[in-house]
């Protein structure tokens, strides 16, 4: 990576600097990508500070003791609320209105978003700039109100009478005084007026515009302490409470705008998942729903419990477990601690709020509720701390003893131990990233030197950001995963809105996670019972590679004996930053697992990395094998075998498919001997045959006409032969139409009709125009049972000159017909062998068969009977046939033009089976070949829909050809499905989430969608690349994710 690489794009900064004072103050856009009237800034500051005006006239009415506190808060709020109907109305009204106006011309592409045309300072463009307006009439109402609470309480929060009585110090209350009216007018201002785009996005679109809310519902917060205060008086911790929240409210702004504080949905979803793990011992859930309804429950069952006698149950149904990990965690552990706690005696005074939900907490961790066990390693270690402090203080008189009862002992230590490990982990990734940014050197740019100084000299500073991003359980932001660190907003533990597994990026490589998923699930089930992937807790990240694969695992709930997962595959055409951190992954798997060291103690080379090796998995899945075929497809001797070879599978496939037919209702049948059999040959619907005329098709004969003997292929994408042949006819000069004949249908053409049937290679008469017509005698087959393995009838006709077809007639391996016809399921029985005797000896049914299999030969060769080259072989394989009269032939029957292919591909894959495991030694070998192709193999394109299908059904092989033009070399790509190994490391789960908070910053709030930006380049510690694609679309690109799967430990 270039240290030049930008962070921010020229024309993404530009409008990065724009955006950012309008997220500071609220809303007002006086930074603008071209020039203004002045009365454009003097609106936008009127509005601004609209609510102190309207807040101080109650102030100084409050001042002058005209008028009590809380009637000043009503009239500031009643002021409002008129002032802030006025302005909405107004801006539905201007969206009504029309005006002609002259364009401003911008220099820079982006202000074209910014680009106004104003006329005057009231006009309707004016209007609809200084306020957008709301969505929703409902919003417009509500929105309103809310402003004239805000403004209300606001200036109730604010007399400096109160913050007098608080403080003591007449400096300090005009200090709060200005600059909290500031913050007041940011909030009324981004709820009424314009609401700017914040910095802590959580949802990629505010369809219910929710983010005018986020400033309103903090103020009301501060306010709301304030009220506790003065409705309950004399408590001395709420008054410390007021007098920091006071000092911390003027400091809003900057939190808004390092996106701190959380927005509404996402502060609401954070707090029930922090409420549920630690207040009520439950888990975090993977869908919203689950975690609503868990939410509600469970607190159902903390106030139940306020109301329970002082007994304590013991109920729950064992499980068998095969190890004795599981039956420790599962059964004693649990028993264990509700023994310990049932001898606690703050159980004898169960009527109190702390005790209530504190045991609730432990019970639900240990006990059966809602059929689910809760988190019994962490209960097992809370308790065990919880027990030895108990043995250790024995002074009644310290704090812990005297004012916890065992219950909110039990929440606090879990609080803790939680909020350790998050410190830790996100003490890990600082480091890593200053680190990093020091010794990589791919990773240096002209401020990282300055940045790592930085963060030594003011290491204090930085711990104290890592301590309250521990505090919030929210992620620590690296700015562009710069060592510039911020605290992320709070924010639920799967980091993203929307529901898991909803979106990904699907592509052709997608099919290959969906088949390993299952089988990869059942994999993880047994590993989490064996404790191989340490402690599963919610949020936890791991890594498992196989081969060119990547796979993110998820653990996006946990309870008793259970976890629910979410399985991401990465994209498998590597880029080179893909590649780049794929490279470090195989070596930190290698020297975990395959690497032997011959000291006993030995470095490990990959300290700091963000992945930790943990176990190997067996999973059943698909080996991918790519080789070049240079020497085998351009070999001159293997061409001129494959010619042989393709008339003998297409024996083999003719054979197989008319004897497995399910419908034999079109042949005649005979029960005495007197009975005559016939077989009518249908009129074909050929043109002319080469001889008579040079007719062709001009699509084809465009993708042959530039190279047809040459080695390299020039297939074009999209000319995919086989796209038409579903329900296509073709029709051309000299042909007849194949439906029907003089108006009848080919399907009841009576006898006397059939002679009326237009000889091929005759030319088209007009009609009224007609001479004697030529037709086909009929025939008859020499035995009653040839009907088991005849040919449909429409594949009975020839378009090929009689003179060439007597020719090549030679060509035909009779032997191998033979051959073929005795290995046939149908005649492996005793009785059947006297039918198969005179079906082999039935000259008019092979016949049928020279014609249709030399016909099908011409059609994929070509009639000149040449040695084909590697290139008419991948076209070929690809279905783009050479044109002639053959081909034709067989478009117009696309049943047998499949097979005919599917004959050409299984020809290929006998000569590189014959080229690299030596030649077929007799019929009986060759015959074995050909069945393990039909019945273990599919042999096709990538992009078929067939190729999808065989994965999902889990063929055992797969096979396809293909061609590199970079390397200018024939590929051939082999699937082989078996047990293979899966190596899995554990993520840090810090790295991932400040990781993905930036990434949420930078696309959503910077809108830095560059894909060569800096924050996307391989980091060797960081995966960040990989990192980048795991996130849930659109902000990530993974092209598989599963819906939430459920995994049973036991």
């Amino acid at each position: 990576m270039s240290p030049d690489v930008p962070l921010l794009n020229d024309y993404k900064q530009d409008f990065f600097l724009k955006r950012l004072p309008q997220t500071i103050l609220g809303g007002p856009r006086l930074k603008l990508g071209y020039c203004a009237p002045p009365y454009i800034y003097v609106n936008q500051i009127i509005l601004f500070l609209m609510p102190w005006v309207l807040g101080g006239i109650g102030t100084v009415l409050y001042q002058l003791g005209i008028l009590e506190d809380y009637y000043t808060a009503a009239l500031s709020g009643g002021l409002m609320l008129v002032a802030a109907l006025v302005i909405q109305f107004t801006s539905i009204k201007a969206k009504t209105k029309s005006v002609t106006v002259e364009r401003i011309l911008t220099r820079d592409i982006l202000a074209e978003e910014d680009e106004h045309e104003f006329t005057s300072c009231a006009s309707a463009e004016t209007v609809r700039f200084l306020i957008p307006g709301k969505k929703y009439i409902a919003n417009t109402v509500f929105h309103s109100v809310l402003a004239g609470l805000v403004c209300g309480l606001g200036t109730w929060y604010l007399l400096p009478s109160r913050i007098t009585w608080l403080y003591g110090c007449t400096g300090g209350t005009v200090t709060l005084f200005i600059f909290g009216w500031i913050t007041l007018c940011i909030g009324e201002y981004s709820l009424i007026v314009n609401t700017p785009t914040e910095t802590a996005a959580f949802q990629t679109q505010d369809t219910y515009e929710i983010t005018p809310l986020m400033r309103p519902l903090y103020i009301f917060f501060f306010v709301s302490v304030d009220l506790a205060h003065r409705l309950i008086k004399n408590t001395p911790a709420l008054q410390h409470m007021n007098q920091i929240l006071h000092i911390l409210f003027i400091f809003l702004p900057f939190l808004w705008a390092f996106g701190t504080l959380p927005p509404p949905d996402a502060l609401f979803l954070w707090a029930m998942e922090q409420v549920l793990e630690f207040g009520l011992g439950g888990s975090s859930m993977s869908t919203h729903l689950r975690l609503l309804v868990m939410f509600i429950i469970s607190t159902g069952t903390a106030v139940t419990s306020y109301f329970i006698p002082s007994t304590v149950g013991k109920q729950a149904k064992l499980l068998r477990a095969g190890i004795v990990r599981r039956i420790l965690l599962t059964l004693v552990s649990p028993f264990a601690m509700i023994a310990f706690l049932s001898l606690d005696n703050s159980l004898q005074r169960l009527h109190s709020v702390s005790v209530s939900i504190g045991f609730t907490r432990a019970f639900r961790m240990v006990t059966c509720i809602l059929q689910v066990w809760q988190n019994t390693e962490n209960a097992l270690l809370e308790t065990a701390i919880v027990s030895a402090l108990h043995l250790l203080i024995s002074s009644k008189d310290l704090w812990w003893n005297r004012n916890l009862n065992t219950g909110m002992r039990l929440l606090l230590v879990g609080i803790i131990r939680d909020r350790l490990i998050q410190f830790i982990s996100k003490l890990q990734f600082a480091i890593t990233v200053l680190l990093a940014s020091w010794k990589e050197k791919k990773q240096h740019r002209t401020t990282t030197t300055t940045l790592c100084i930085l963060n030594v000299i003011f290491f204090p500073f930085v711990l104290v950001i890592i301590v309250f991003s521990t505090l919030l359980s929210s992620p620590l932001l690296p700015l562009f995963t710069l060592p510039v660190f911020l605290v992320g907003f709070p924010r639920p533990t799967r980091s993203w809105p929307g529901a898991v597994g909803t979106a990904a990026c699907v592509c052709e490589d997608t099919i290959y996670y969906d088949q390993m998923v299952p089988r990869l699930t059942a994999a993880l089930q047994t590993a989490m019972a064996g404790g191989c992937l340490g402690l599963l807790l919610p949020g936890s990240h791991y890594l498992g590679r196989f081969q060119d694969r990547l796979i993110w695992i998820m653990i996006l709930e946990r309870g008793y004996t259970y976890c629910c997962i979410n399985i991401k595959g990465l994209e498998l055409q590597e880029t080179s930053c893909h590649t780049a951190e794929a490279r470090t992954v195989d070596e930190i798997f290698e020297g975990a697992f395959e690497q032997e060291y011959s000291k006993v103690c030995s470095l490990n080379e990959h300290f700091g990395n963000v992945l930790t090796p943990c176990t190997i998995l067996p999973v059943k899945l698909y080996s991918d094998a790519r080789n070049v075929l240079s020497g085998i497809i351009d070999s001159h001797e293997n061409l001129k075998s494959f010619k042989g070879d393709l008339i003998k599978v297409l024996v083999f496939i003719l054979l197989q498919y008319c004897s497995k037919r399910p419908s034999k209702q079109n042949f005649h049948k005979t029960e005495s001997k007197g009975e005559t059999s016939l077989i009518v040959l249908p009129p074909s619907s050929c043109p002319r045959s080469p001889e008579d005329t040079h007719s062709f098709n001009s699509q084809t004969f465009n993708d042959w006409s530039d190279d047809i003997f040459d080695d390299e292929p020039t297939v074009q994408k999209g000319k995919n032969r086989l796209n038409d042949l579903p329900g296509t006819t073709i029709h051309l000069p000299g042909s007849v139409d194949s439906q029907k004949i003089d108006n009848l249908s080919t399907g009841t053409i009576s006898e006397n009709s059939l002679y009326k049937a237009v000889m091929l290679g005759y030319p088209a008469i007009d009609k009224g125009k007609q001479g004697s017509m030529a037709y086909i005698s009929l025939t008859e087959f020499s035995s009653l049972h040839s009907h088991l393995v005849s040919l449909p009838e429409e594949w009975r006709s020839s378009c090929v000159p009689n003179s060439r077809m007597k020719e090549m007639s030679s060509l035909f391996p009779e032997e191998w017909y033979q051959f073929v016809l005795s290995q046939l399921e149908c005649f492996h029985s005793e009785m059947a062998s006297a039918a198969l005797e005179e079906i082999s000896k039935d000259k008019v049914l092979k016949d049928f068969y020279v014609h249709t299999v030399m016909t099908c030969y011409f059609g994929l060769l070509g009639i000149d009977n040449m040695v084909p080259t590697p290139g008419h072989i991948l076209r070929v394989y690809g279905g783009v046939l050479p044109w002639s009269s053959a081909l034709d032939w067989l478009t117009i029957k696309p049943e047998l033009f499949q097979l005919a292919l599917k004959a050409f591909r299984y020809t290929l894959k006998l000569m590189v089976d014959k080229a690299s495991l030596g030649p077929t030694e007799d019929f009986e070998a060759l015959n074995s070949c050909l069945e393990e192709y039909e019945s273990d193999w599919y042999i096709g394109l990538v992009s078929d829909e067939k190729w999808k299908e065989a994965v999902l059904q889990e063929k055992p092989c797969l096979f396809s050809l293909g061609y590199d033009p970079n390397m200018g070399v024939y590929t051939g790509r082999v699937l082989t499905l078996q047990e293979e190994l899966i190596q899995v490391g554990k993520l840090n789960t810090e790295a991932v989430r400040g990781q993905w908070a930036n990434l949420s910053w930078e696309l959503l709030y910077a809108t830095n969608d560059d894909e060569e930006r800096y924050s996307i380049q391989a980091h060797p510690l960081l995966l960040r690349n990989l990192t980048v694609q795991a996130a849930e679309p659109p902000l990530g690109y993974p092209i598989y994710s599963s819906e939430p799967l459920p995994v049973c430990q036991c």
